[in-house]
């Protein structure tokens, strides 16, 4: 017997408009296990689609595709080559991006990134860890990596009662790969760096700004070093700051292995390292803000508020007249309306005019579906201050 969900009339129209997901709510039947494929139909038995089903997280159905056609290994195979090729027509200037980006790429809960001739992925549902084993030898066949990696450690998967690991799949992937973004070249950290090494989405970002660097920098939450080490060739100074010791030692690496000796690397906490600058009368020409999510759930939002436009007033007060302020906000709690007024309430405090130069997101190998507004998470601004 195919598994199958029934599903009430408001999941069949979230579904129909353009949605992947089925909230547990919204179901009214289920005649399925943990992590199968299932047969989704509303509730007067009209078929929908195909979709995984979870029995624990509060998404209990991830649409993989219409009731035209089934939702077997051919499907994941056939979408994980449009993936691949949809990246190679990027033309992306890097040897470390994202592949595989979920449910924009008609793959939901699966989150795949290559790292040179290494494989790093994510299985953030029970329907995807079930196929992993399946999804590996197709994925090293069609991209001929050196080894796969599954980076099954964000606590989402805690949601969907599934454990938290760190695994070799396939071959052999080192403790630190080299990559390159443009002319700089990083050390990742695949088994044990944030997200699944590096931070990805930016790499589109940092090459906006640095078209506007110039004088003094300083970048805040630096993690590695990804906006200072890009941005350091057009400064006369770049101060990198994080309160990870780890980071920061990473960063001096990464600085001194790509020549950028003007690239000074700090370990401090960003709120408190702001204030005392201003507090010392210190300008800059750019101020990097790329913190992590402040937002990581609804009831995190009031202090989410807070802390943005705490950090956004004191880098307006840093920057000089005709400084650049690039500012980042990952928080898909917080949308794109509520960030612009967070940085109007910063810009007003500190008693500036500013501009918005560009309005950014996250890089074009993260892609955004339509109807999903989920998928559209990083916001990026590079404003102007005239006075």
């Amino acid at each position: 017997m195919v598994p199958s969900v029934t599903v009430g009339a408001r999941g069949e129209a979230r579904l129909r408009g353009g949605h992947l997901w089925v909230y547990r709510a919204d179901v009214q039947e289920a005649r399925a296990a943990a992590g199968d494929v299932v047969s989704v139909v509303g509730p007067h038995g009209r078929p929908i689609g195909w979709a995984l089903y979870s029995d624990r997280s509060q998404i209990a159905l991830r649409l993989l595709a219409g009731s035209d056609r089934p939702a077997d290994l051919t499907l994941w195979r056939e979408r994980l080559q449009a993936a691949l090729a949809f990246r190679a027509s990027l033309a992306i200037d890097a040897t470390a991006y994202r592949l595989v980006h979920g449910e924009a790429d008609g793959l939901p809960s699966l989150v795949i990134d290559r790292y040179a001739d290494c494989l790093v992925v994510q299985a953030l549902s029970q329907g995807v860890d079930r196929l992993l084993p399946a999804l590996v030898p197709v994925l090293v066949e069609l991209t001929g990596a050196r080894g796969v990696l599954a980076r099954n450690d964000p606590r989402v998967r805690l949601l969907e009662g599934l454990d938290r690991r760190v695994e070799l799949l396939y071959g052999d992937v080192p403790e630190r790969v080299d990559v390159r973004e443009g002319a700089v070249v990083y050390e990742a950290d695949l088994w044990r760096g944030q997200k699944t090494g590096l931070f990805l989405d930016q790499r589109e970002n940092r090459t906006a700004a640095a078209a506007y660097a110039r004088g003094r920098l300083l970048d805040c939450f630096t993690y590695h070093g990804g906006f200072a080490l890009q941005l350091a060739p057009r400064c006369d100074e770049a101060i990198a700051v994080d309160i990870s010791e780890e980071a920061v030692r990473r960063t001096a690496a990464n600085a001194d292995r790509n020549g950028l000796s003007r690239v000074r690397a700090l370990a401090a906490n960003v709120f408190d390292e702001l204030r005392r600058r201003e507090q010392a009368g210190e300008r800059f020409d750019m101020v990097v803000l790329d913190p992590p999510a402040f937002a990581k759930n609804k009831a995190a939002v009031p202090r989410a508020l807070s802390g943005y436009r705490e950090i956004n007033l004191r880098a307006l007060k840093l920057l000089d007249p005709g400084g650049y302020l690039v500012t980042c906000s990952c928080s898909y709690n917080i949308d794109e309306a509520l960030f612009g007024r967070i940085l109007l309430e910063a810009a007003l405090d500190a008693r500036a005019r500013v501009t918005v130069v560009e309005h950014r997101r996250q890089a074009r190998d993260h892609p955004v579906l339509l109807g999903m507004p989920e998928t559209a998470y990083l916001k990026c601004l590079i404003l102007r201050k005239i006075e």
